[in-house]
């Protein structure tokens, strides 16, 4: 006898069968967000609409791939490394400050300051091409994340995250996440992870916290100085050091030389005492350096001396003669 042909359609013949207490699948259609719109994320913080266009050139640069080794007695006269260490921001510094978000930055971010594409090693091999080299050497690398480790065990931090690009640059970035991994071995008490530097970014905008102490190629930790900077409310308020084996300089963190506020007396001041009080502590003076940045903190809880690039109406002199008012007498 021939079965009679079943009239239903081919998919749902041959679908399998849904047990019954299991729910529909509907599928979620994303809601389309309006450029101009932002979205409410309690992460974004301050809330100001996001509406960038971002233009990107994408067949040269960097990602070009065109590595090579050197020989190693090249690398022999090149200058002394220098490292680049900003030292944190105490978790009071951005208590009042509104555009500070409502969760805690205490990160150190340590730079490799002599190398990598900041070699001043360029030229034009033809007319309109310009090739730029980056520079890196296994020394240097091993040098900045001893640094970095030993950084981590002095201030009893329990993580260093190694930022760079290796699934690109393969040779040069490759070589310094190699050294990271090597000298992470020697630190076993320490967590040792690495990152992307694209996703690093955008990591430290969604969730800082998960970051302690990061180490870096030059480059990488120019932008991610500026990036950590903008997060606890700008260059005015972020000290940084370079440390050598002979010298040490001490500064803002980002570099920032301030011109387009020169003599309007809206400078923030933070940053520059903040950098005078590591030089202090550089110098074994820990008690003037202490007395300074406690000063230099307190005066931060009074929104009257909160300068224009923190969200206030103060002037550098107000906030010079709050500082000093926080000093102790006698």
């Amino acid at each position: 006898r021939t079965p009679r042909a079943s009239t239903a359609p081919w998919s749902t013949r041959c679908a399998p069968k849904t047990p019954k207490n299991t729910p529909k699948y509907t599928p979620k259609t994303p809601q389309k967000i309006p450029q101009n719109q932002p979205r409410n994320t309690p992460k974004i913080s301050p809330k100001i609409p996001q509406n960038i266009l971002i233009v990107r050139e994408n067949t040269e640069g960097e990602y070009s791939s065109l590595e090579h080794e050197v020989c190693p007695k090249t690398a022999k006269n090149s200058p002394k490394n220098t490292p680049k260490t900003p030292q944190k921001i105490p978790q009071n510094t951005q208590k009042n400050t509104p555009k500070i978000p409502k969760y805690t930055q205490n990160i150190l971010i340590v730079r490799e300051n002599t190398e990598g594409e900041y070699s001043s090693l360029e030229h034009e091999s033809v007319a309109g091409v310009v090739e730029s080299l980056k520079i890196i050497t296994a020394g240097r690398s091993r040098r900045i994340a001893h640094y970095a480790f030993g950084l981590a065990r002095a201030a009893a931090r329990r993580s260093v995250t190694a930022v760079h690009k290796a699934n690109i640059m393969k040779l040069g970035d490759g070589l310094f996440l190699q050294c990271c991994r090597e000298v992470a071995a020697e630190y076993p008490e320490i967590t040792f992870r690495s990152m992307i530097v694209d996703n690093t970014t955008m990591q430290l905008v969604s969730r800082p916290q998960q970051f302690d102490v990061m180490v870096m190629p030059n480059l990488y930790g120019n932008i991610v100085n500026n990036v950590c900077a903008g997060l606890v409310g700008g260059p005015g308020l972020v000290p940084g050091a370079n440390y050598g084996h002979d010298y040490a300089v001490f500064e803002t963190a980002t570099r920032n030389t301030g011109k387009s506020i020169a003599n309007r007396n809206i400078a923030n001041p933070t940053a520059a005492l903040l950098a005078a009080c590591m030089m202090l502590d550089h110098l074994r003076l820990h008690g003037h350096a202490s007395t300074i940045r406690q000063a230099v903190l307190a005066s931060l809880d009074d929104p009257r001396t909160h300068t224009p690039d923190i969200g206030g109406q103060g002037t550098t002199s107000g906030a010079v003669q709050s500082i000093i008012g926080h000093l102790p007498r006698g």
